[in-house]
């Protein structure tokens, strides 16, 4: 037996031990419900392992290995937790996905030429369509925007959202248009401050329209937000730290301002390094 095959098989099998009369209390105890929140973490710990890494050859790295097998693991369990149901099992998950990549790849499993990235992208979403109006028989969507999964991160969310409404034409012309949207809800958060005391539910509907302006001007220069928050919040992380051993060195208070020019020092060496 092919060594791939075999390891796939051995972890269907502890999958399944697992599961058994005389399993694990926890892996028995769960459903696919119960695994929505598993399938979360273990992804955001992929992304994790693959950031860590630096400019770290990725293709080597132990760390993202070991990540990919927890979440592939979580997928064995819910395909089986599935059958034990009486429901679809392990190999009617990869008989789907088999026929939905070579339905979406006519370019490689059939005759259909497109040379760039740009046509892949158009075909796929085409064949998308189709392919979810033959599943659900013939029926569309009640709205583009349901193509956006409910259950993403709020960011990513807003991301795909002011995307797929891009995609009818909703959208800005320019980036600058973007800009002058967010200096619109920089002022109407400003109203809402100034106002003694501010009203907590319009302040926060406020600052989610800023937040959602923001990512609008992120897809518009081709940035993920996600990513772009992401990156500075382990800026933060690392300048933070960085005043946090100076706070350990003394035993007084440090002001505001003296961390700011901790703050200032840990950009600078940064720029220094780069």
């Amino acid at each position: 037996m092919d060594k791939k095959i075999a390891s796939l098989r051995r972890l269907q099998e502890i999958v399944e031990t697992l599961r058994g009369p005389d399993g694990c209390p926890w892996d028995r105890k769960q459903t696919i419900r119960s695994l929505r929140r598993n399938f979360l973490e273990e992804s955001c710990e992929v992304i994790d392992a693959i950031e860590s890494n630096g400019n770290g050859d990725l293709n080597q790295s132990p760390a993202v290995c070991e990540e990919l097998g927890d979440l592939l693991m979580n997928i064995f369990l819910a395909a089986r937790i599935a059958e034990e149901e009486g429901g679809f099992d392990l190999e009617a998950v990869a008989t789907r996905i088999c026929e939905k990549l070579v339905f979406r790849h006519p370019h490689v499993f059939g005759s259909e030429k497109i040379d760039d990235v740009d046509g892949v992208l158009s075909r796929w979403e085409a064949l998308k369509k189709q392919e979810k109006g033959e599943a659900e028989g013939g029926e569309k969507p009640s709205s583009q925007l349901d193509r956006v999964p409910r259950s993403l991160p709020p960011l990513t969310a807003a991301h795909e959202l002011s995307r797929q409404a891009a995609k009818l034409g909703f959208d800005w012309k320019r980036p600058e248009d973007v800009l002058e949207k967010i200096r619109e809800e920089i002022g109407e958060v400003e109203d809402c401050l100034d106002k003694s005391p501010p009203r907590t539910d319009n302040l926060r509907d406020e600052i989610g329209d800023l937040l959602f302006a923001v990512v609008n001007l992120a897809r518009k220069v081709d940035i993920s937000p996600d990513e772009a928050l992401r990156s500075t919040s382990r800026k933060f992380y690392r300048r933070f730290q960085f005043i946090e051993k100076s706070l350990e060195e003394r035993d007084d208070p440090m002001s505001l301002e003296e961390m700011e020019k901790l703050w200032q020092e840990a950009k600078r060496q940064e720029s220094n390094r780069e």
